[in-house]
């Protein structure tokens, strides 16, 4: 029988479909195998191609030189500009504002061939410890209300370009699926005064059906209602509700994490595309004893169509304990 599952957070409502598939081997995949790129604008050599740097870890070389091991720039055709004010207004029943934030580029490795599941655990600690420096940075703007930080691997996820890179868009507004999970967990808190990711945790914890691996700083899990197949949470096991704030220690840890995370994904579904979305609280608040930072992981194995988007139901074709089972049974090297 199909499951209904509800989100506890969002109150979202997911199909289990598991009549149509269960195992990694049932979906179509589109591998990501980078090609090379003799012109790419990320690669060493190039950096007069991108806008000047913002941020560099670099063994050697001076600003916009190569010897970097990772460059932040900001996006050459952003969707926000930093410059300019707000100027909020209402038309009517309308508002809008200018179109106000920062869009930046974190080019994660010189290598052009490589990814985040094949780096060593620095190199992608590294990319979380530029992501928590440019968003310590962007909070001093008062403008600025949110820092949506992610990943897009592979075409099919929505990568424009192959070379490893991530992205972080700085918003004048909090998002709905973030502002979701913020009224959720407020919700929950207030009628059991405990965090709902802490509860979560420690009930996932307890059934062990869910888990994929543990360390002494992260859980991760696929969610009970897991709106796509395969979908992971990186969840840290200490409460804390902004990812600005995260000491290093647990930093580099979730750089082990992350790439093993993904070394999984790419030998369970042949090197998948997906998205990586860091979810955290607002800008312009203090720490929240409600809301719990985290990342999640989303390949892109299946597509959204008109129920989808008519209903705000998904339909997920792989149980989440069918999902944490294979994927706790790979062993890597």
């Amino acid at each position: 029988m199909p499951d209904l599952r509800k989100d506890p957070i969002t109150g979202r409502w997911v199909i289990i479909a598991t009549d149509r598939a269960r195992r990694p081997t049932d979906f179509t995949r589109e591998r990501v195998i980078p090609q090379g790129g003799r012109h790419c604008p990320f690669c060493p050599g190039h950096e007069k191609n991108t806008p000047p740097e913002i941020l560099a870890y670099r063994g050697s070389g001076g600003p916009n030189e190569p010897g970097w091991s990772l460059r932040v720039v900001p996006n050459k055709f952003p969707a926000l500009r930093v410059e300019g004010d707000l100027d909020k207004q209402g038309q009517g029943l309308y508002d809008r504002m200018n179109g106000v934030g920062a869009h930046e580029v974190l080019i994660e490795s010189p290598d052009h061939m490589t990814s985040l599941a094949e780096m060593p655990e620095k190199q992608v600690a590294d990319l979380f410890f530029a992501f928590r420096d440019r968003i310590v940075d962007l909070q001093k703007d008062p403008r600025l209300r949110y820092v949506m930080a992610f990943k897009n691997h592979g075409a099919a996820a929505g990568a424009s370009l192959e070379h490893p890179h991530s992205q972080l868009i700085a918003l004048p507004v909090v998002p709905n699926r973030v502002q979701e999970e913020l009224d959720g967990s407020l919700r929950y808190f207030q009628f059991r005064e405990r965090c709902i990711f802490c509860d979560i945790m420690q009930q996932e914890l307890q059934t062990q059906e869910r888990i994929v691996f543990e360390t002494d700083h992260f859980l991760v899990l696929a969610p009970y209602a897991a709106r796509f197949p395969f979908e992971l949470w990186v969840v840290p096991r200490k409460h804390n509700s902004r990812f600005a704030t995260t000491e290093a220690p647990v930093i580099h840890n979730l750089g082990w994490v992350m790439r093993t995370v993904l070394r999984k994904l790419d030998k369970a579904l042949e090197q998948p595309p997906y998205n990586a979305i860091i979810h955290t609280a607002p800008l312009q608040v203090g720490p929240l004893e409600h809301y719990h930072w985290h990342v999640e992981i989303i390949p892109k194995l299946t597509k959204l169509a008109g129920f989808e988007w008519g209903t705000g139901f998904y339909i997920n074709p792989t149980p989440p304990e069918e999902a944490a089972r294979f994927l706790r049974d790979i062993g890597l090297p």
